[in-house]
């Protein structure tokens, strides 16, 4: 006769393996759920790095930008005070050798019968000296003795002068003008250079 005892089931082991396959099972999910949350992390912190680094070089070209701005801004404004400063310039060119052929008659009005012409000429030569003078044009002082300077006078001769120093100015030909500080025309001179033959 077989033994009923050993041939059952034990109620209590079957029970004993479906509550070990439950945890097994939701250790698993757990598990992948873990998983799961990870990679979600580790793709919203890649999506958060990558909106920080569009971020950072919006930034980086927006402060560019501004700056293009500001540097475009102020060349339209020296652009602007330029014209207003030198936009006569072609004018005044024109108008000097008329004050040039007005001091050479002023230069050799010698004969006194002419005196109020040459008077008229005179305040006229004034006046106009006066009206450049509110465009900023000036002529530029030189007497002789001075040293020549090639930013501001340009030599058309050279004299020997024992009285002179070498390089210095001789003579005057024609008056140069500054506008605004800045060369208009260069004065045109005569240089002095040392006698040949060191003669004294």
């Amino acid at each position: 006769m077989v033994d009923k005892k050993k041939n059952s089931a034990n109620p209590g082991d079957a029970g004993h393996k479906d509550q070990e396959a439950s945890e097994a099972v939701s250790a698993a999910q757990q598990a992948a759920a873990g998983t799961e949350e990870k990679e979600k992390v580790h793709q919203l912190e890649e999506a958060l790095a990558a909106r920080e680094a569009e971020a950072a070089a919006n930034w980086d070209r927006f402060v560019r930008e501004r700056a293009d701005l500001e540097n475009y801004r102020k060349r339209v404004q020296k652009e602007k005070d330029d014209i207003l400063k030198y936009g006569n310039e072609s004018l005044i060119l024109e108008i000097l050798p008329i004050l040039d052929n007005m001091e050479r008659a002023l230069a050799h009005s010698g004969d006194e019968t002419n005196a109020a012409v040459i008077e008229g000429v005179r305040l006229t030569y004034g006046m106009l000296l006066s009206v450049l003078k509110k465009f900023g044009v000036v002529p530029i002082d030189i007497t002789p003795g001075d040293a020549f300077d090639p930013a501001f006078h340009h030599a058309v001769h050279q004299m020997e002068s024992s009285e002179l120093a070498p390089n210095s100015i001789a003579e005057v030909f024609q008056r140069g003008y500054l506008m605004n500080d800045r060369l208009l025309r260069a004065a045109m001179v005569v240089v002095a250079v040392a006698p040949k033959n060191g003669e004294q």
